[in-house]
Order: structure tokens, then C-alpha cells, then sequence
């Protein structure tokens, strides 16, 4: 059974920086893409691919930079520059599997 879980969500200011980081079991990431979302209509955010590559939505490029380290089965998504349209939960995806997701929180 394939688990993820979110975790690095947080209440920050506008321009201010935080660090997702998905933790998956059951399965080996490296042969996987893994992709975040945001909210509950699930808008597309980032993609990191099982080749090495990334995807961004035009929203977030420039400012968030997703990773991964295939070692400790573990995608990050570096956030900076935040601005208040980036609320939201965030979760991630591996196939039809989903986490529970981290909720950010921009505001002034």
C-alpha cells in the first residue's frame, strides 16, 4: 500500500519562504513521477519526473523549485517569494495515490 505524507506547512508573510517535503512508503519513487497540487479543486503545481525533470506551472516558475531525493524516498518543493494566491493545501501524488497535504497560509 502506497503512503504519502505532506508535511512543512505554515503560516508566512508575503515575499516569505517555506520547504514542502512528501515522505512516501510502499513503493520506490525513483521509477515514479511525483506531483504537488494545491486546494480542493487540486490545481496543478509542480512535477518531478522519474528521468530528473521538472515541471512548473507558470504561476510558481521562477519562484518554487521542486526536488527530489530518491535515497530517503522524499520530494521536496522549495517555496520562495510567496504571495497571498499561493494559500492553499497542498498535497502530493504518486499515480492515484494522494496524501492528507500541508496547508500554507500567506497573508500580512
Amino acid at each position: 500500500q502506497v503512503e504519502l505524507v505532506e508535511s512543512g506547512g505554515g503560516s508566512v508573510q508575503p515575499g516569505g519562504s517555506l520547504t514542502l517535503s512528501c515522505q512516501v512508503s510502499g513503493l520506490d519513487i525513483k521509477s515514479y513521477n511525483v506531483r504537488w497540487f494545491r486546494g480542493k479543486g487540486g490545481a496543478w503545481v509542480a512535477s518531478t519526473t522519474s528521468g530528473g525533470g521538472t515541471l512548473y506551472a507558470d504561476s510558481v516558475k521562477g519562484r518554487f523549485t521542486i526536488s527530489r531525493d530518491n535515497d530517503k524516498n522524499t520530494v521536496y518543493m522549495q517555496m520562495n517569494s510567496l504571495k497571498p494566491e499561493d494559500t492553499g493545501l497542498y498535497f502530493c501524488s504518486l499515480g492515484d495515490s494522494y496524501g492528507q497535504g500541508t496547508q500554507v497560509t500567506v497573508s500580512s
